[in-house]
């Protein structure tokens, strides 16, 4: 616990400089996750150059930080998703979706994604973001 909130951060991802990967609200209900990039365990973002494979391990890294912080994919209830070149984004959404499919099933949770001029590390071409609830179990 940090105050009246606890965060969470996975050892398997990069370590956190300035925020946290996760953090879970005061009764433990509500996940906030922070936006995930393709970034590895390093900090370095693979996949450069190619949406769909910095899609894919941004949403591989969205869903292990949900993951240590007891939620599964069903628990999540938004998502926004930040794209640098949305037009490419767009033409790619056959195999975005197989990818959402893959790793998130039938679940669609409120979404929005949103063209930006840049990312925070200038090799990420996309950043996830989402909020979960998380069922308790007593």
């Amino acid at each position: 616990m940090n105050g009246p909130h606890e965060v969470v951060n996975p050892a398997s991802l990069a370590a956190p400089s300035g925020f946290n990967h996760a953090v879970i609200s005061a009764g433990g209900q509500v996940v906030w996750l922070a936006g995930q990039t393709a970034s590895n365990a390093d900090g370095v973002i693979v996949g450069i150059g190619d949406v769909v494979a910095q899609y894919e391990r941004a949403m591989l890294n969205l869903l292990t930080v949900l993951a240590a912080a007891g939620g599964r994919p069903e628990h999540l209830v938004s998502m926004t998703t930040y794209v640098v070149d949305l037009d490419g984004y767009r033409t790619r959404a056959r195999e975005l979706g197989q990818i959402w499919r893959s790793l998130v099933g039938d679940h669609y949770p409120a979404m929005a994604a949103i063209g930006v001029s840049r990312l925070w590390d200038p090799d990420a071409l996309v950043e996830v973001q989402g909020v979960a609830v998380v069922t308790l179990t007593p």
